[in-house]
């Protein structure tokens, strides 16, 4: 690392995993791996409903500073996720709409920023999936320090470079690509079970028994 800064090469792109988890809901994925995985406090910039299933292409900023994000630009992937450690700030964008353009062009899915965005209209417009912890019209400084392709956390959640990002409208979780087919068979277990509870509901057939029986176990 020099001056604060280091850029790491790209993490392979696991395709069978992308396409073993894509479709599945983030919900689904986070229950099935102990309900402690999942970002809190991102949610999409767009109006629309937004998904993603792409390889993260993580980097860490300090707070209201891109240069190193623009440097992942020219780094990005058909099918790759920036994932972006904001340092959690608020008080200028990191990205926008031609940042989001550059991203396009190289063939990226999303953007995923613990800090702020600008040009939100663009991204709902473009049909272009962003997750951010909020939005400000103020521009970034561009001086670095920062890293590219090291570990980051978003969201409260630690992302590695090639962890899979699955995305919607309910949030954002990050699979290290070893573990996702494995992964992927749970959440579409989980996703029948959950099915035939809701067909359950609608024709009269669930029962809650489960309730009291808990209740009952903890003495109630």
């Amino acid at each position: 690392m020099t001056h604060g800064i280091a850029i790491n090469p790209r993490v392979q792109a696991y395709t069978a995993g992308v396409e073993a988890l894509k479709g599945l809901p983030s919900s689904v994925i986070s229950d099935v791996t102990g309900r402690l995985l999942g970002t809190t406090g991102l949610r999409p910039v767009n109006r629309s409903p937004v998904s993603v299933c792409g390889n993260a292409l993580t980097v860490r900023v300090r707070a209201g500073d891109n240069l190193l994000i623009h440097k992942a630009l020219d780094m990005l992937q058909p099918g790759d996720v920036l994932v972006v450690d904001g340092e959690g700030d608020l008080s200028r964008a990191l990205v926008g709409e031609i940042m989001m353009t550059s991203a396009r062009v190289h063939g990226a899915l999303a953007f995923v920023v613990d800090g702020a965005v600008r040009d939100a209209e663009a991204f709902e417009e473009q049909h272009f999936p962003c997750w951010a912890r909020g939005v400000n019209l103020r521009g970034p400084y561009k001086e670095g320090p920062g890293t590219i392709n090291t570990p980051v956390s978003v969201g409260g959640m630690q992302v590695n470079p090639g962890d899979i990002i699955v995305g919607d409208s309910d949030g954002l979780v990050a699979i290290a690509p070893d573990q996702a087919l494995a992964i992927s068979k749970l959440a579409h277990e989980k996703v029948a079970v959950e099915r035939q509870t809701i067909a359950d509901i609608k024709t009269g057939k669930y029962s809650s028994a489960w309730v009291d029986a808990t209740l009952k176990q903890k003495g109630f």
